[in-house]
């Protein structure tokens, strides 16, 4: 008889639990579709799913629950601009109880509380998780978790839009850590500049780069990092590491709820989906808080069965009751939603799963400087990608020529601030798959003889931005299209390496604005050139250097080469690098450079060729 009786609860248990999940899926249905209709009404600040509650305790029947600014008697309503929330709402067929909470929301970020742990209110390096952070126009809030840029693996910090925007901020603004109201030495603290922000239905939250600082991903006295995105359910349990209340306890009791909540100023009031989270009474805060200003952007975690945090992100914390109000509570943003708008994951992409990052950007020194152009004929000697002569890679672009199988030009950025050295080790030449094989020069050229496999576009050039983004230049620099022959002496019998010095010798030798270069480079073309193994060798090759000092853009250009007259080739060890003009280059190569770089060329050379001296160290190359 016991054993039949057990089948039987077990049974209705889980008919009970069924039927339960399908009305809050019915309910859910009906929050997103009639959800802003609701909240239209003045009285109401929120709308979600929750346990009724009959005479101030919470039961286990499932209810649509309003939150009303004040409660009135009927008669009462219509001067308060509001009308009668019925006792019951019809749903797909069934009739659902209502419930109205006297209760409204406050973003948390504008009055801030003392910390009770010092180290979360100091400068750290590394940053962790849990610790004050905010724009510079922003009192302080908290550094939520560790995230990355979902395109090229860039790490940021997750927050609020109004702690690391604001209503006075923008993208770009400055961001530190910790936060103003905290430590109000600026220029010491600067953390990173606002990347992305989103203050809407889909959350409040924002990104924000981590510059000059290194980073720890577990939560501050939390000790787990986040690794997966959850779905809140009633009752679950869940805890946050924020900046003001420290580690607190909480359990879900509202589900798909969309808040009304006033930011202010000009940003005025805005919907925010989200849950509400309650203290939980078996862990209860130490002054019976759980959330207070400057938690703002701290991460609620899921607990595991034993009470201890999982690595499980339930949540991004956002706002609470108002100052005065008795009813204990937190608001936090859905986290697929979150990491969804702002593009953004837990774990930095594999290299491999980086999108492909459009190569040269003609912009990056903040006045356009256009890729190098092919007169008429060399443009018919082009390979074409996608009916585009220019073919991106991590970095750098480049135009190939069919007859010849080397670039023309290849075009590449270096930003000098997050350069990454990178092991080359284990990296094969390739040939890139989306050209045809028979337009590039393979391995079948260096087999057995002293030629090397060089590279135009320097492969130490390229390796910056995040990890993964400077791991994929890495692997693009191998491309043989990126690679033209050179004999094993070559870099050596100019000038001790000059040529491959260059641009190293711009950061060392000027104040280059905001580290940032361009550089333009490829082989020249002449119709003598030797042949070997059916392929032409060139024994001439060009760079132009482009850079800003102190806002005024520089173009420098130079000429590997044996002789500037082109005589009769001479020895190897006869190679030497001179400088020259752009106009020069012009002639030789039959491309065109821009105006842009034509601006910025000064360099006054004799008129003779015979009477130009070749460089003979780094110091004799004219920046100025």
């Amino acid at each position: 008889m016991a054993t039949k009786t057990k089948k039987k609860t077990t049974s209705s248990a889980k008919k009970t639990a069924s039927s339960e999940d399908e009305l809050i899926t019915s309910l859910r249905r009906y929050i997103r579709s009639r959800g802003p209709e609701l909240l239209a009404d003045p009285n109401i600040t929120s709308v979600g799913i929750g346990r009724k509650v009959t005479n101030g305790r919470r039961g286990r029947k499932v209810a649509l629950q309003f939150t009303v600014e004040s409660k009135a008697e009927p008669e009462s309503l219509a001067a308060l601009g509001t009308t009668l929330i019925p006792e019951t709402i019809t749903v797909d067929g069934v009739e659902v109880p209502t419930d109205v909470i006297e209760r409204s929301y406050k973003p948390q970020f504008r009055k801030v509380a003392e910390v009770e742990s010092p180290a979360r209110k100091t400068r750290l390096d590394p940053i962790e998780p849990g610790v004050s952070v905010g724009a510079v126009t922003v009192s302080a809030g908290t550094i939520g978790c560790v995230v990355f840029d979902r395109a090229d693996g860039t790490p940021y910090v997750l927050s609020n839009w109004h702690v690391l925007h604001g209503p006075d901020g923008e993208l770009g603004a400055e961001v530190v850590q910790p936060g103003r109201h905290d430590d109000n030495r600026i220029d010491r603290n600067h953390l990173g500049v606002l990347k992305r922000s989103h203050l809407g239905v889909a959350g409040d939250c924002a990104v924000a780069t981590i510059e000059d600082r290194a980073f720890i991903q577990e939560i501050f006295e939390l000790g787990v990092a986040p690794t997966e995105l959850g779905e809140p359910q009633l009752d679950d349990k869940v805890v946050k590491s924020g900046r003001t209340t420290g580690v607190t306890h909480g359990i879900v009791r509202r589900i798909d709820t969309i808040a009304k909540l006033n930011y202010g100023g000009q940003v005025g009031i805005k919907t925010i989906g989200c849950f509400e989270i309650a203290p939980d009474p078996d862990r209860p805060a130490a002054d019976g808080e759980i959330s207070m200003g400057g938690d703002s952007g701290a991460v609620w975690l899921f607990k595991q069965g034993n009470g201890r945090p999982s690595n499980v992100m339930a949540g991004l914390h956002f706002g609470g009751e108002r100052r005065g109000e008795p009813d204990e509570h937190g608001l936090a943003c859905l986290p697929a939603s979150v990491f969804e708008k702002l593009e953004i994951t837990l774990a930095p992409p594999a290299p491999e799963d980086i999108r492909a990052v459009a190569g040269y950007n003609p912009d990056f020194l903040g006045e356009r400087i256009e890729a190098p152009q092919l007169d008429a004929d060399l443009a018919r000697d082009a390979v074409l990608l996608d009916g585009s002569e220019v073919i991106p890679y991590t970095h750098f672009s480049l135009t190939l020529s069919k007859k010849r199988r080397f670039p023309f030009w290849v075009a590449w950025n270096i930003d000098g601030n997050s350069l990454k050295r990178l092991n080359r080790s284990g990296i094969p030449f390739v040939k890139d798959a989306r050209l045809p094989a028979g337009a590039q020069v393979g391995n079948e050229l260096y087999e057995n003889n002293r030629l090397d496999r060089g590279h135009l576009a320097r492969r130490a050039d390229l390796l910056w931005g995040s990890l993964p983004e400077a791991k994929k230049a890495n692997t693009d620099s191998f491309f043989y299209t990126n690679i033209t022959p050179q004999m094993d002496d070559f870099n050596q019998s100019s000038r001790n390496g000059l040529w491959g010095e260059l641009e190293d010798a711009v950061f060392e030798d000027i104040d280059v604005d905001d580290l940032k270069v361009s550089v333009f480079g490829g082989p020249v073309f002449q119709d003598n050139d030797r042949t070997f193994r059916r392929v032409k060798l060139p024994r001439e090759f060009w760079k132009i250097i482009t850079f800003m000092e102190q806002g005024e853009l520089k173009a420098r250009a130079f000429l590997l080469t044996q002789n500037l007259d082109q005589l009769e080739a001479l020895e190897l060890d006869e190679f030497r690098v001179f400088q020259v003009t752009l106009g020069e280059l012009e002639e030789r190569t039959h491309l065109s450079f821009s105006a842009t770089l034509h601006k910025g060329d000064t360099l006054h050379v004799p008129e003779a060729t015979a009477d130009r001296e070749p460089l003979g160290s780094l110091a004799d190359i004219q920046w100025d």
